[in-house]
């Protein structure tokens, strides 16, 4: 995205006018002006790019609308308009959504592919403001970076080198286990996942800040590609699972804007990165594992092997007794059934912040929704052999069972818990959301996790 956003005042005005006050905003133009867009409203396009009358100098830009109630409004644009550079009229809030929703929509993942580039350049006068879009577009870049990838090029090993880069880049701290050390240091169900791949699985560990200030937790499942183990995906289900590590993605974003924002925090971030593969050492259907907080789980579908990844990553979360603990996975197809792949889903374990995080979202126009932990579902994954299985015995409440199977791991009478369970991918082209790889809940959370900390 550099170069698409500049610290600047100068630019080619960019005007939203709702459709009922158009009338109204034409008589404050001059004739010129006002004459050559009367002139075109009858074209299809909401968008009239007006020119000096002996010259090809832009004079303005205008975009009607329905409604100025919407941060999406500019999400098209980028790729619309002529080479320039150009500067939202409006208000220091509307100017900012805007600016935001341009640069998204700019986004082109271009790794493999050459595309025509986004002449469109966007000014802003506040240098705060600038930095604050800047942050947060690059924080969503990344996941959608992340996601887009091909797992050939974001196994295990790549996601540690990214989480590296990081940690230098913001002057954190980075450490791995990897392989047979996951067996040693006790992340046994970490290691079962992952171990029939020839990339080795893996835990990703990265602390920023202070000490002395709140310790604020994520993990993020990082399942680089989910073949379903030996419980097999068909192939239309195998087919977007490059998009397996969208919640190691999600926290890495999460994890860049609080960063580049020095929130008065002590992060840490947990990313436990596996490939589930199909090889002869995988593990089975009818398998008993012990996990690190010494519950035994007895494995009914390899294909729920994210929870397996996570439960491990949360028991150690939960070992420093955080301020708030966080996470973020694909988890279940459920979820999608009840809420669609657009509106991400969230548990917790404390109303207060489920509250905060509703608030935000809304207000960010980036909306979250609480699902119930609902507790007499917990019998659904009663296990004979095993404390607990990993999957519930009916295909009903998907994504509650899963959400009570991580309870499980974590305490709540120690630390608030949430747990977002994202689809990190977009099915369809929406203004400033292309199809693709997607940061859901990312702006709701980190604006809850601002207002809470700073």
């Amino acid at each position: 995205m550099r170069g698409l956003l500049i610290h600047s005042d100068q630019g080619t005005p960019l005007h939203f006018v709702e459709k009922a006050h158009l009338d109204s905003w034409l008589d404050e133009q001059a004739p010129y002006v006002a004459n050559a867009i009367k002139a075109c409203r009858s074209q299809s396009s909401p968008v009239f790019i007006v020119a000096a009358q002996d010259s090809c100098e832009l004079l303005l830009v205008l975009c009607t609308v329905d409604t100025l109630d919407d941060m999406w409004l500019a999400g098209d644009l980028a790729k619309q308009l002529p080479k320039g550079q150009y500067q939202i009229q409006g208000s220091h809030q509307f100017v900012s959504q805007q600016a935001l929703s341009f640069i998204l929509g700019a986004y082109q993942f271009s790794a493999y592919k050459s595309l025509p580039a986004v002449e469109a350049v966007l000014a802003i006068s506040d240098e705060s403001t600038c930095r604050k879009v800047v942050q947060q577009a690059e924080s969503i870049y990344l996941v959608r970076d992340l996601v887009n990838t091909p797992a050939a090029d974001m196994m295990p090993q790549h996601l540690a080198e990214i989480m590296r880069e990081l940690a230098e880049r913001f002057e954190g701290q980075f450490d791995e286990l990897v392989g047979d050390e996951l067996l040693e240091h006790n992340y046994p169900t970490v290691h079962m996942v992952g171990r029939a791949s020839d990339n080795k699985p893996r835990l990703l560990n990265l602390v920023w800040g202070d000490d002395s200030f709140p310790k604020l937790t994520l993990v993020g499942k990082g399942v680089c590609f989910d073949s379903g183990g030996l419980d097999l995906k068909p192939a239309a289900g195998m087919r977007n699972m490059k998009k397996d590590m969208g919640g190691a993605a999600h926290v890495l974003g999460l994890a860049q804007m609080i960063m580049a924002a020095k929130l008065p925090v002590r992060l840490r971030v947990i990313v436990p990165a596996v490939e589930n593969a199909v090889s002869r050492n995988a593990f089975r259907p009818g398998d008993v594992i012990k996990t690190r907080k010494g519950l035994t789980v007895e494995i009914d579908n390899t294909d729920a092997e994210g929870r397996l990844i996570l439960c491990d990553a949360l028991a150690e979360a939960q070992t420093e007794k955080p301020d708030l603990l966080l996470d973020f996975a694909t988890l279940t197809g459920a979820c999608r059934i009840a809420l669609g792949t657009e509106l991400p889903g969230f548990f917790s374990t404390n109303q207060d912040v489920a509250n905060g995080l509703i608030e935000q979202g809304m207000l960010n126009q980036d909306p979250v929704w609480q699902l119930p932990l609902f507790d007499q579902y917990k019998g659904l994954f009663k296990s004979d052999v095993a404390d607990i299985s990993n999957c519930g015995s009916t295909p009903f409440g998907g994504a509650i069972t899963a959400a009570l199977y991580l309870k499980e791991f974590v305490e709540p009478a120690q630390t608030p818990w949430v747990h977002f369970d994202v689809m990190a991918w977009n099915i369809r082209p929406l203004p400033g959301r292309p199809t693709g790889g997607e940061g859901l809940g990312l702006r709701a959370t980190f604006s809850y996790l601002e207002k809470r900390y700073s």
